[in-house]
């Protein structure tokens, strides 16, 4: 099992969401974060922006679709612009489901 976290500009998630419920991954969080990647912030005019809002997907995957879901991520996600975002990808060594304890997606 693993746990990707994407890191996305909020105004990519319908396409990101999109793309990935078309494919039948639905169970997912998202949590609205502030962060700066490598350009540090952004200037708009005279204003500086140290922090910018980003939008955090986790979801948790068999192996076996992991690399497909990154993929799917990766491709609704980019603009090609700098600040895009980042995905990480991490294993999961237990899952377990607080309703009824079982373990596994």
């Amino acid at each position: 099992m693993k746990m990707i976290r994407a890191i996305i500009r909020p105004e990519r998630e319908t396409d990101v969401l999109g793309r990935l419920e078309a494919a039948g991954f639905y169970a997912m969080t998202k949590t609205p974060v502030l962060g700066q990647g490598q350009q540090r912030g952004i200037q708009v005019g005279a204003v500086s922006y140290d922090e910018l809002a980003k939008l955090m997907l986790l979801i948790a995957v068999e192996d076996a679709d992991c690399e497909r879901v990154a993929t799917l991520i990766e491709e609704a996600a980019r603009t090609g612009h700098p600040g895009d975002g980042k995905i990480f990808i991490q294993a999961v060594r237990e899952a377990f489901t607080v309703r009824t304890g079982n373990a596994g997606l």
